[in-house]
């Protein structure tokens, strides 16, 4: 495969619905979330023109290219493809941190904090040091200050890695920010490593570009199984010497794969078809956000690309009315409120999840409904 396949955005497609046939999909009415979608027929045709060479040998031609490629576009010099997000956020953090004591700062909400596995202490005996964003969207230089520590004090564990994560509930980490961070964190010789598995949706949102994002980081992982609907894997970034490590960890904790052609031949069409269109994902999530405010229900959190967060609470709702109702229609909705927008969605599921959402009202506001204070189940918010 060719290392000139080139990302452009047709902002035409925010006009109309993602896909021009999605009701071939099993995907086309889940909102439950990114990762459901099936392997399109691009993909799947990818495949049958995939180098099948030994990528433990680094002998797989379509791997070591698409690997290339990546690193390129977020201005980095090497590449690993691994079996996913989590592996590359965790391979990423044993790099950078070196010996212990030391800690890891991060978003409370962040992947790293919440959804690995507590990774984080069992593979780096790393210390997580998890902050609440003050302006509760997205981590500031003055919340980093506030919580890192750089000082010789032998009762604390030094912040030794800033991790943060880009989109984190559909927000997006402004570059600025990012810049501030960064800048914070060189001074003070910390690392930095972004979680950007949905890096793609804040670039198609216009908040900059891969390189832009990447010149802030010592290393990133970008996922092709979310947003871009691959099957299966990620890319980890970074210097040529962090890829030579990387690579040795990601043998030993496993992740060391072997005909990776098929994978990463997938992942590149992932890329190449569907990195244009999140953009209509993010209007239609602004149009779902607006259906929701004239029902009187607002978003935990600013819409700014592909999902939503429902304030159940505040609107008298529960997930489980919203869920069994959906079932009706062929819904499939996710935990806490959440409403996550793919390239599979039809406009006809739209429609459904709309009538859905209105008739739940309706028989809350009918009464037909018994509330209680129990607490919504809300999982990993990204």
């Amino acid at each position: 495969m060719s290392t000139k396949h080139a990302i452009t955005l047709d902002s035409s497609t925010a006009r109309r619905y993602v896909d021009d046939n999605p009701s071939k999909y099993s995907a086309e009415f889940d909102f439950r979330s990114d990762t459901v979608t099936n392997p399109t027929v691009g993909m799947i045709e990818s495949i049958k023109r995939c180098s099948l060479g030994d990528a433990v040998y680094q002998e797989d031609e379509t791997t070591a290219a698409f690997e290339s490629h990546v690193a390129q576009l977020l201005g980095k010099e090497s590449g690993l493809f691994v079996p996913s997000g989590t592996a590359g956020n965790q391979i990423a953090l044993r790099v950078l941190l070196t010996q212990p004591p030391h800690s890891v700062l991060a978003d409370h909400r962040a992947h790293v904090v919440v959804a690995e596995a507590g990774g984080v202490a069992s593979l780096s005996q790393a210390l997580i040091q998890a902050v609440k964003p003050s302006n509760g969207v997205y981590l500031t230089l003055e919340d980093v200050k506030d919580a890192a520590v750089i000082d010789e004090d032998i009762h604390n564990a030094p912040t030794r890695v800033i991790s943060l994560e880009n989109t984190l509930g559909g927000t997006i980490m402004p570059l600025n920010e990012t810049r501030r961070i960064a800048e914070f964190a060189r001074k003070n010789g910390i690392k930095m490593h972004l979680d950007g598995a949905r890096l793609w949706n804040a670039t198609a949102a216009g908040a900059g570009s891969l390189e832009d994002f990447g010149s802030y980081f010592d290393s990133i992982t970008v996922c092709f199984s979310k947003g871009l609907g691959a099957p299966v894997g990620s890319v980890l970034v970074g210097s040529a010497a962090f890829i030579r490590k990387a690579n040795w960890i990601r043998k030993s904790i496993g992740g060391g794969m072997r005909q990776t052609g098929i994978l990463t031949a997938a992942a590149w069409t992932a890329l190449d078809e569907v990195y244009p269109k999140l953009v209509a994902t993010h209007a239609i999530a602004k149009d779902l956000e607006t259906f929701l405010l004239g029902l009187g229900i607002a978003t935990e959190l600013p819409v700014e690309t592909n999902m939503l967060f429902m304030d159940l609470k505040k609107a008298g709702l529960r997930n489980e009315w919203l869920t069994k109702e959906g079932a009706k229609r062929g819904i499939k909705f996710g935990h806490g409120g959440r409403i996550v927008i793919h390239h599979q969605i039809s406009a006809t599921a739209v429609n459904a999840l709309k009538d859905t959402i209105a008739h739940v009202v309706k028989l809350r506001d009918d009464g037909a409904y018994v509330s209680d204070d129990r607490e919504e189940i809300k999982g990993y918010r990204g």
